[in-house]
């Protein structure tokens, strides 16, 4: 069996720390941690399974003309990868109370972008559970991925990672 290709930034903070809880969970010989500081579409190319995570920044960030994150300097990566027979699941953190109308609208953004390059996307779910107003990654009815929120929810972390694993064993194969 190939490694999951498990792709997080920024580097430290909360992405970093539920893409460990991830790589336990699932097993760490089965996965590959890639920080997207220093990736490329090249290590994207080299998993036929991948995990991306991604964090919603405030606004002072999306208001800004250029943003300089780890997730704006691999972006364009993602759209020169193949993902062609690569199955991809996503899983984004966002703060609820603070930007409800933005809630974790990255997970969003980079689904619309894999879904250009016909990525096979699976891993999405159920918004009954959360609170929030608005979200990009909201897509024809369920989050396209995981969200998770690390700032108001943290006691919900372990047990909406579990339940997510369980929904994405059958296509990842662990």
């Amino acid at each position: 069996m190939s490694k999951i290709g498990l792709f997080f930034g920024p580097e430290k903070g909360s992405v970093h720390r539920v893409a460990e809880k991830l790589a336990a969970a699932i097993g760490e010989d089965k996965v590959e941690m890639v920080s997207v500081n220093d990736a490329s579409y090249s290590d994207i190319d080299k998993f036929d399974k991948i995990i991306f995570g991604i964090s919603t920044v405030g606004k002072e960030t999306w208001d800004s003309e250029y943003s300089n994150t780890d997730w704006s300097k691999f972006f364009p990566e993602v759209s020169k990868a193949d993902y062609d027979g690569k199955v991809v699941a996503l899983f984004g953190l966002g703060d609820h109370v603070t930007y409800p109308d933005h809630f974790v609208n990255a997970m969003g953004r980079l689904a619309k972008e894999l879904a250009k390059k016909d990525a096979k996307i699976v891993g999405s779910v159920d918004p009954d559970d959360y609170e929030f107003e608005e979200s990009e990654a909201l897509i024809d009815g369920k989050f396209v991925g995981l969200p998770l929120d690390e700032d108001f929810d943290p006691e919900l972390t372990d047990e909406r990672i579990s339940n997510w694993l369980k929904s994405i064993q059958a296509e990842f194969g662990f």
